[in-house]
């Protein structure tokens, strides 16, 4: 989830619960909380381009490590003479925001090590995207309220609209996966495996990912009322696999391993670019419909001396406004009854 977003909600909830005791001070100790996890992002390397993917959203993001990364929030309150004696409250702020901040990112599908480490499992429940502006502005206009007001109230009702649009898009997530159903089979495709991912900023469009055979087929699903469900068809892809890369990468240590941290960030969902067969990218995501175009990935150089490189496009991610107005409304080209 984007840090502004962490930081409203972290700032919000320690708003709520300790307004009383510490202020207006509160909501500031928890949207520090609320943002430290993503401090992981400084553990990079360029001799290891997927360190950084590797370490995002892992240790940081543990419930395990939440009254650590409280405590450390609360520092550079601590550090001060005048805020030590009232230190219970404070770390009790920064540790409430830095616990919101994991949860928040288990509801998109990136990926979340929220039970290291117990378990290698990266968490993604696949409710909702990074970028949320409607959440967004429920807690900025909740948390604005009851900072002026000193007030519990606004932030309560905040987090109570937070909690119900999350859940609203896990019940649109499920209507989605009975689309799909219905559209693998009347495809006559058996479902060997399959997604549903959220499109940025709604919870009425979807990205649908399944695999049959050896094959991923991507479509568009726009999940509103019964008679107004409809949806397009994508692309497809094969599906990439260790045994699938060429000799040479494969005799090539560094990159079987490598291939093998890009596959488990990846969950697995991991294919060719079609523009591009030397670039491996991550099937989550595309910057088009009709085709796959990731929006990061890898490319291989075995035996070099720096065999792996990263290859990112976010730059490119951009949102056409325009077309998706005309995908919520219901007035985007190719979008169709569902069969069957």
């Amino acid at each position: 989830m984007d840090p502004l977003t962490h930081a409203l909600l972290g700032a919000t909830a320690a708003q709520l619960a300790l307004g009383p005791r510490l202020g207006r001070q509160a909501w500031l100790l928890g949207a520090v909380g609320g943002v430290l996890p993503d401090a992981d992002i400084l553990i990079r390397s360029s001799a290891d381009p997927l360190l950084a993917i590797q370490y995002h959203r892992h240790f940081t993001h543990a419930l395990a490590f939440i009254p650590v990364g409280g405590i450390v929030a609360a520092l550079p309150w601590l550090a001060r003479a005048r805020h030590r004696p009232n230190w219970r409250p404070i770390v009790a702020a920064t540790t409430i925001g830095y616990a919101t901040h994991a949860v928040l990112d288990a509801c998109t599908n990136y990926g979340t090590h929220l039970l290291w480490p117990f378990s290698p499992l990266r968490v993604a429940w696949h409710w909702v995207t990074t970028i949320g502006p409607l959440l967004t502005l429920m807690l900025l206009i909740g948390l604005v309220f009851a900072v002026r007001r000193g007030a519990r109230f606004p932030a309560a009702v905040a987090l109570v609209l937070s909690v119900a649009y999350v859940g609203t898009a896990a019940w649109q997530r499920e209507r989605a996966l009975d689309m799909q159903v219905r559209i693998a089979a009347a495809r006559g495709h058996p479902l060997d495996r399959a997604e549903m991912f959220p499109t940025v900023g709604n919870p009425l469009l979807w990205r649908s990912v399944y695999q049959s055979g050896d094959t991923l087929y991507t479509d568009r699903l726009r999940v509103v009322s019964r008679a107004a469900t409809s949806w397009k068809q994508g692309s497809t892809v094969e599906l990439l696999l260790e045994k699938d890369l060429p000799p040479q990468a494969l005799a090539d240590e560094r990159v079987r391993r490598d291939y093998a941290r890009f596959s488990y960030f990846s969950a697995g969902w991991v294919a060719r670019a079609t523009a591009d067969p030397s670039v491996i990218g991550d099937a989550r995501y595309s910057l088009r419909t009709d085709a796959f175009e990731p929006i990061w990935g890898v490319r291989f150089h075995p035996g070099t001396a720096r065999p792996t490189e990263w290859v990112d496009r976010t730059i490119k991610n951009r949102v056409p406004i325009s077309e998706l107005w005309r995908e919520l409304n219901g007035t985007a080209v190719g979008y169709g009854p569902l069969p069957g």
